[in-house]
């Protein structure tokens, strides 16, 4: 790997004071209102994404790249970490203010010992009106053929895998442990096996190193599963601090889609809902759809209405952020009285949060000066952003 990619990393889990995650207050007599729930441009939250674990099998350079995340890297010490009762109890909260679906992430989720039992108590959750919310996982495919079937019966109803290139030493040396596609494969198939469908599998596409894989990836899932897997293009992004960002190894949807539609005709599909991050595709022949994530050139900030858990209790409202609200502290903190916090006390803060937000990173980047690559731009005030194994993607 050439030392152009890579960068020193900042720890922001022992950050510097000004990056240091803040305490939420909570007004005396604030209460919580959640069908008001919208941030200050009017976005409500509807997602919570929550990162089980800070490890990953993986070394991928647009993500954990090995030259930062080596063998003598600190990763957080299991004591650091939320418990699956505390992630049930915040959960519960956020459910609460309004979430109607939760994405379990990492690092790599699979990672963390008995993920089976947390699948089993958050798919009991209801919503308000007694609905359960849509319980998701998002991996990198290389545990998951052992694990689907559980996951399934515990309650997990769709899984999302990153899977960069078909050709196997390609996608070896993209995930730069030596890991082979076929076992990826596998993992796929068993989760389409274990009904955890649509399996939605995730591509970044980086200009010069796989981009000659978009169709070949596009025709095996057009042949194997049909509809029951969709194919999402992401656009490589300037996630973290460590990843060498570069706009000239940014492909743009619109040329991704172009190829494809060169080979396999596409027709335009409607979101299937507010807030989807993917722009949906159909073959023209009904042999599936396609997606197309595109935050670098079609920054779709205008409607996100997801919000991000860190694996040790710190919310972020940007995966472009740089500063998170340590809600760790509430969970086993106290009450200036000296009692527990409430888990109606708990809502009205996180509610207070999100109706202060204003995140959307993504739409003034083309109008920010950076230094490519730093991590950091004029919004972030120098600061380093999170990096995304930490708060998931």
């Amino acid at each position: 790997m050439s030392e152009r990619n890579i960068i020193a990393i900042h720890d922001l889990r022992t950050p510097a004071p000004e990056d240091r995650p803040e305490v939420p207050s909570l007004p005396e007599g604030a209460t919580l209102q959640p069908a008001l729930l919208a941030d200050s441009l009017g976005r409500t939250l509807h997602d919570l994404r929550i990162s089980v674990t800070d490890r990953c099998n993986f070394r991928c350079s647009y993500c954990m790249p090995k030259d930062v995340f080596d063998k003598d890297y600190r990763f957080l010490p299991q004591s650091s970490l939320l418990s699956f009762e505390e992630i049930l109890r915040i959960a519960r909260i956020f459910v609460a203010c309004g979430v109607r679906k939760i994405r379990l992430t990492g690092g790599e989720p699979l990672l963390r010992r008995n993920l089976e039992a947390l699948v089993a108590s958050l798919s009991a959750l209801r919503t308000a009106d007694g609905e359960a919310p849509e319980l998701t996982l998002t991996t990198n495919g290389s545990l998951l053929a052992r694990k689907a079937r559980a996951l399934r019966e515990a309650g997990l109803k769709r899984v999302t895998v990153s899977l960069d290139a078909l050709d196997d030493a390609i996608f070896r040396g993209m995930n730069d442990v030596d890991f082979p596609v076929a076992d990826v494969l596998a993992g796929i198939d068993a989760a389409v096996a274990a009904g955890l469908g649509p399996v939605k599998v995730n591509m970044v596409v980086k200009r010069g190193t796989n981009d000659h894989e978009i169709v070949a990836m596009a025709r095996h899932f057009r042949e194997h599963h049909g509809g029951r897997v969709v194919l999402r293009f992401i656009e490589y992004m300037d996630v973290g601090a460590t990843n060498g960002w570069r706009m000239d190894e940014v492909l743009p949807s619109a040329e991704v889609r172009a190829r494809l539609h060169a080979a396999f005709p596409l027709v335009a599909l409607e979101a299937a809902q507010p807030g989807e991050t993917a722009q949906r595709w159909a073959y023209a022949d009904g042999r599936g759809e396609v997606g197309f994530i595109s935050s670098v050139t079609q920054a779709f900030c205008g409607d996100c209405n997801r919000a991000r858990l860190s694996t040790e209790g710190q919310l972020y409202l940007c995966l472009f952020a740089n500063r998170g609200h340590d809600l760790r502290s509430l969970l086993r903190g106290a009450h200036p009285s000296g009692r527990p916090w409430s888990d109606a006390e708990i809502a009205a803060a996180i509610g207070l949060i999100w109706q202060q937000r204003s995140d959307r990173y993504s739409q003034l980047r083309a109008s920010l000066p950076a230094d490519p690559g730093s991590g950091s731009s004029a919004q972030d005030g120098g600061r380093r952003r999170i990096e995304m194994s930490y708060i998931g993607g």
